[in-house]
């Protein structure tokens, strides 16, 4: 019998688990509340050990910043968190030794990125950047099969971007840099600016057209910088009608002609592209993290921790 994988994505708000192979293969999937640690990895423990059948390997997927530093006192844990009680938490250790399997830690979007390039809307690409505004605004790089790590992981959303203070005095939500990119262009800060829900808003109601600058802003870096052959963007804030083009407009004026690539200028509806796998990319992410962890390396391919 072919060896099952765990998967876990950790949110701000949920937490995922599945038993499987891939999006045609889930056993068993749970979503729970991210509550305390404590109780939040008690129900992830609970999850896998009464499950019908054991996963071989089990990945995992968290909201960050995460130490991914093999070797590092602290690799497994989420670190700097702004998310109140989840600094410091140990969740590898902490798995590892309950369930009593390998567990492969990775960023939310670097599993859900990951996923989107074996099975959903990047099948194919060299390399991509996933991109998700929503609650945050956060990003994975994909290179060579797996998501990319330097110094630490990609933390795209606090780049800082161009504010016209004249233009929108808003001061920002996050809490560490106020008006960096998340600060200005996530959920929150359109409701804070706003003073209203931005599902409440009207499709032509000013708040998008900024909120496409914003975005496109953000973008320009990330392609500016890294080049990624694809970029796939998600999110709550992108179920809007008709805020992908106008990012995708945006986009291209910002650049300006100074790239010059058809998938920059006439074709860009084919390369900042939607997600498919939707809210099941982070955790089918997780069981590929899984599955390419526990196989030899020389059999791992593009799935490999």
């Amino acid at each position: 019998m072919d060896s099952l994988f765990g998967g876990v994505e950790t949110g701000g708000t949920w937490t995922v688990c599945a038993l499987g192979t891939g999006p045609a293969d889930i056993r068993a999937q749970v979503e729970l509340p991210t509550t305390t640690p404590a109780e939040t990895i008690d129900r992830i423990a609970a999850f896998f050990t009464q499950a019908r059948e054991r996963p071989a390997a089990v990945g995992v997927g968290s909201f960050g910043p995460v130490d991914l530093a093999p070797g590092s006192p602290t690799y497994g844990s989420v670190t700097t968190t702004p998310k109140p009680g989840w600094r410091q938490t140990p969740l590898v250790s902490e798995l590892e030794s309950r369930l009593g399997v390998p567990v492969v830690f990775e960023t939310d979007t670097g599993t859900a990125g990951l996923a989107e390039l074996l099975w959903g809307a990047a099948r194919g690409a060299a390399s991509l950047a996933y991109v998700t505004v929503g609650t945050g605004i956060g990003g994975a790089l994909i290179c060579g099969g797996r998501p990319w790590h330097g110094l630490i992981h990609p933390e795209v959303g606090h780049v800082r971007i161009p504010h016209d203070r004249e233009l929108d005095p808003f001061a920002g939500v996050c809490p560490t840099h106020g008006d960096c990119w998340e600060g200005l262009a996530c959920g929150p800060a359109l409701a804070a600016r706003w003073g209203v829900d931005p599902r409440e808003l009207p499709d032509d109601h000013p708040a998008w057209a900024l909120e496409a600058k914003y975005v496109a802003l953000g973008l320009l870096a990330i392609v500016t910088v890294a080049s990624p052959h694809l970029i796939v963007i998600g999110g709550g804030v992108l179920e809007r009608p008709g805020l992908l083009a106008r990012i995708r407009r945006e986009l291209t004026a910002l650049n300006a002609g100074y790239l010059s690539h058809p998938l920059l200028e006439r074709r860009i509806d084919h390369y900042l592209v939607a997600p498919q796998l939707g809210d099941r990319a982070g955790v089918l992410g997780a069981i590929a993290l899984a599955a390419g962890a526990s196989a030899p390396a020389e059999a791992s391919g593009s799935v490999s921790a």
